[in-house]
């Protein structure tokens, strides 16, 4: 189940824990959280999946819901190797559930 449209209170912190109240299957509320750094990484400025600790090299985290699909964005100043930092966001969604109130990182 796709985290975002079975989540309330959604938010990020300390720049990588994701937060939220996420429904269970019955319908009861449960308050869920996994930890980002475990599952994005910074490559060249860039963010990846599968990989580690973006959080390390990266200023500005924020996370949204936007558009009309309301699409879970991460976006963050995300530093190369040089030292030169872009804007640049991922959608949570693309790997991330809800499973029976917990969240479910999926490669």
């Amino acid at each position: 189940m796709t985290f975002y449209h079975s989540a309330e209170d959604i938010h990020i912190d300390d720049g990588h824990i994701l937060k939220a109240r996420l429904q269970k299957g019955d319908g009861e509320w449960e308050d869920a959280e996994i930890d980002l750094n475990n599952h994005i990484g910074n490559i060249d400025g860039n963010f990846t999946w599968d990989g580690e600790g973006f959080s390390h090299s990266a200023e500005n985290i924020e996370f949204a819901l936007e558009g009309d699909g309301d699409v879970p964005v991460l976006r963050a100043t995300l530093f190369d190797a040089e030292g030169n930092g872009e804007t640049r966001d991922i959608n949570l969604g693309e790997r991330i559930s809800n499973e029976d109130g917990t969240f479910v990182y999926s490669m």
